[in-house]
C-alpha cells in the first residue's frame, strides 16, 4: 500500500517508513529537503519536497496514496519555550493538518483513511486518577494545542475518510527522545526521580507506537480516538527504579523541579505534571501491546 507520511524523518517518522519498507508497503514522505531525507531514509523511499505548514505542489502527491499518516509537528523539547516558540508548536501541528485534510479534500483519488498524531497533551495535568479516550480536555496551553490540532484533522470527516487521532504518550525509543536525556544521569549514578516522583507517566516503547500507526492503517473498524500509551502507566519513582534497575546503577537522587525550570524553561511543568492514561479503546480494538510492563521495555530497549 501506497501511504503518505508527513514528519517521516522525525523520531517516529523513520521507524514508521522503516517498519513500511519490511511489510512491503509504499512510504511517500514528504520533507522539506529531499536529498537529507533520502540519505536519513534510504533510496527505497520516495520523498516529496514540500512544507506541510505552507500549501504547495506537493498535495498533489496525496492523490497517488490510500492511506495518509501526519505526523508533522515541532519538537515541544527542541529548545526553551517563549512565545514565539509557543506558536510555532501549535502552528507546526495545526497548519499542517489543515493542509492535509485541504490536500485529501481535493484528491482525484481521495485516500481511504487519515491516521493523525496527536498528545496525551491534550488531558492537561492530573493527579491519579485514570484518564481514557473519552476523558475531557485540559485548559492548559499544551490541552488548547491538541484540541485545536483535533479540530483541523476532524475536518476529514465531511469528506467521507476515516480518521484514527492518535493521541501519543511519552516515546521510548533507543535513538533518541527522552529516554536517551535520562540516561547520562543514571550512568553516572546519580539519577533519580523528578520532585516528589509521586506523578504519573505515561509512557510508550516506539515499536508499540509505531505498531499501533500500522493497526490504524490496516483495520477499518478503527477510528476516533485512541491512545497511544502503554496499559500500565508508571509513577515516575517507578520508572527511575526500572531505569536503574535496567542500567544496575542506583536511582535514588531526586531532581529538584527549579532545576528542570533552569534547563528547560516553562516546559519544565509538563515534565513535573502528571497523567495515569490507559489505552482503553486501543484495547477495544484489538491492538495485542508488546511491551506492557516498564522493566520489559527499558530492558529491550538498552539491549539495543
Amino acid at each position: 500500500m501506497r501511504v503518505f507520511v508527513t514528519g517521516g524523518t522525525g523520531l517516529v517518522g523513520r521507524r514508521l517508513v522503516a517498519r513500511m519498507l519490511e511489510r512491503g508497503d509504499q512510504p511517500v514522505v514528504l520533507s522539506r529537503n529531499r536529498d537529507a531525507a533520502i540519505t536519513t531514509l534510504g533510496p527505497d523511499v520516495e520523498v516529496v519536497e514540500g512544507d506541510p505548514t505552507v500549501e504547495g505542489i506537493w498535495q498533489q502527491s496525496v492523490s497517488t496514496c490510500p492511506a495518509v499518516v501526519n505526523l508533522a509537528g515541532e519538537n515541544i523539547f527542541a529548545r526553551r519555550w517563549n512565545e514565539d516558540f509557543k506558536v510555532a508548536i501549535r502552528d507546526s501541528r495545526v497548519l499542517a493538518t489543515q493542509h492535509v485534510v485541504a490536500a485529501i479534500s481535493r484528491a482525484e483519488s481521495r485516500p481511504a483513511v487519515l491516521v493523525n498524531a496527536s498528545a496525551i497533551g491534550f488531558y492537561g495535568p492530573h493527579g491519579d486518577e485514570e484518564l481514557t479516550e473519552d476523558s475531557p480536555p485540559g485548559n492548559d496551553f499544551l490541552a488548547n494545542a491538541c484540541v485545536d490540532w483535533e479540530t483541523a484533522a476532524r475536518e476529514i470527516a465531511t469528506h467521507g475518510v476515516r480518521l484514527v487521532l492518535v493521541r501519543i504518550g511519552i516515546v521510548l525509543s533507543a535513538e533518541g527522545g527522552a529516554l536517551t536525556q535520562m540516561l547520562t544521569p543514571f550512568k553516572l549514578g546519580v539519577g533519580g526521580p523528578v520532585g516528589s516522583g509521586r506523578q504519573w507517566m505515561a509512557w510508550i516503547h516506539m515499536e508499540d507506537l509505531v505498531g499501533i500507526i500500522l493497526h490504524s492503517l490496516d483495520n477499518p473498524q478503527v477510528s476516533g480516538v485512541i491512545n497511544a500509551t502503554a496499559p500500565e502507566p508508571s509513577t515516575n519513582k517507578e520508572f527511575s527504579k526500572a531505569l536503574g534497575r535496567a542500567l544496575g546503577r542506583p536511582a535514588v537522587f531526586p531532581v529538584p523541579v527549579f532545576m528542570l525550570r533552569l534547563r528547560f524553561g516553562q516546559v519544565a511543568e509538563v515534565l513535573a505534571a502528571g497523567q495515569r492514561v490507559i489505552p482503553k479503546r486501543t484495547l477495544e480494538s484489538g491492538y495485542a501491546f508488546r511491551f506492557a510492563k516498564i522493566d520489559d521495555a527499558l530492558i529491550d530497549l538498552l539491549r539495543r
